[in-house]
């Protein structure tokens, strides 16, 4: 207590606790900060947009909510506030306040650049830099966009484009993903990384857009995907169409997408040569992949596919996730790996289509080890 005194205005702190008591405001404290609302109780204004946030800068140190909230509240509700705090227990000199229309943050920012808490003691206030563009790095070469936008949907909140780029210098794909606000944007940082990973067991790099990039409080415009990055899908034949998780239902199933990045890493062994004519990179299977998987075996010298099939889990998406372990007899390596399919109206039935995708992924992985062979 002794350290701390000596860093900290106990009187300051003593009146922000009076404050919380007597007002019954309520703050929680997460990641590096301390914030109100997003949106307070009894909130009956309009979701904030883009330029409805400003950034509060020149905090002295002890300064807190008692003094800030009730006079960016003067200008208007406070949808949220947040104040960046040190471990120690002190701010870190800088805050921002959300309001429900651009009009009331410009009046803040007219009312309250400059205002004087104490002598010598100025707040600066202006438009928060929102960043809602994040650039995904070390994609496979064969994402698809479409596909992607599905994935990158699953996993997090709030995408709204994706544009793909690739050529000198960047390995694999990246793609700038445009999301609703800076929030949204923030939480996919967090948890798209270990997302992928968990999922597709795919190894992926994500920063912010730099700041030469455009402004990012504007979308980015549409774009093509640049040549070679649109192969065919790959059809999951005889799926039958239920009914779609609501977060799916205006969108397709990204099967080509998860099979690109999904499963265990590429296998190196030598395998049958594949015959078929792929477009891009890809194969196109034309009759069912378990009962080519087995022609293929037949014609190798191998034994018959034998199938393990082991349920994981169901994402917030909808989505059935089964591991899956094909050993085939005679072949050189067990074929590992998961796939993600739409429930269906039996186990049976579920259990035959993730069979039948994971006999596609083995098909894949046999035929694109024998055409870069």
């Amino acid at each position: 207590m002794a350290n701390q005194s000596q860093v900290m205005n106990l009187e300051r702190v003593k009146a922000f606790q009076a404050w919380l008591k007597s007002t019954n405001t309520k703050l929680i404290q997460v990641n590096g900060q301390r914030k109100y609302g997003g949106p307070p109780e009894a909130w009956d204004g309009p979701l904030p947009g883009a330029r409805c946030e400003v950034f509060i800068s020149q905090i002295p140190r002890d300064v807190y909510e008692d003094l800030l909230i009730p006079l960016f509240s003067s200008v208007g509700a406070l949808w949220e506030f947040r104040l960046m705090m040190n471990f120690s227990g002190q701010n870190r000199g800088f805050a921002y306040a959300k309001y429900g229309t651009v009009a009331i943050a410009t009046d803040a920012i007219h009312q309250l650049h400059g205002h004087m808490l104490w002598p010598g003691a100025r707040l600066s206030v202006r438009f928060s830099i929102e960043k809602r563009h994040l650039c995904i790095q070390n994609l496979p070469a064969s994402s698809r966009q479409e596909e992607l936008l599905q994935v990158l949907r699953m996993l997090s909140d709030g995408v709204e484009s994706v544009a793909l780029k690739a050529g000198p210098g960047i390995e694999g794909v990246s793609a700038v993903v445009a999301f609703s606000s800076h929030h949204a944007a923030s939480m996919a940082k967090k948890v798209l990384g270990e997302g992928f990973k968990k999922q597709f067991c795919l190894d992926i790099a994500i920063k912010w857009l730099s700041a030469e990039k455009p402004n990012p409080d504007e979308p980015p415009p549409p774009q093509r995907a640049p040549k070679g990055l649109l192969p065919s899908p790959l059809k999951h034949l005889g799926q039958t169409s239920p009914r779609l998780p609501p977060r799916l239902a205006s969108t397709t199933i990204p099967t080509a997408f998860c099979r690109a990045v999904g499963g265990a890493p590429k296998q190196h062994d030598a395998y049958p040569k594949c015959t078929s004519s792929p477009p891009r990179g890809q194969v196109v299977f034309s009759v069912s992949p378990v009962l080519l998987l087995q022609k293929l075996s037949e014609a190798s010298g191998w034994g018959d596919p034998h199938y393990e099939m082991l349920f994981s889990h169901t994402g917030p998406d909808g989505f059935l996730y089964f591991t899956y372990k094909v050993h085939v007899p005679g072949a050189p390596t067990t074929f590992r790996g998961f796939v993600m399919i739409l429930p269906g109206h039996c186990t049976s039935t579920m259990l035959e289509e993730a069979k039948r995708a994971a006999a596609q992924q083995v098909l894949q992985k046999v035929c694109s080890s024998s055409l870069s062979a």
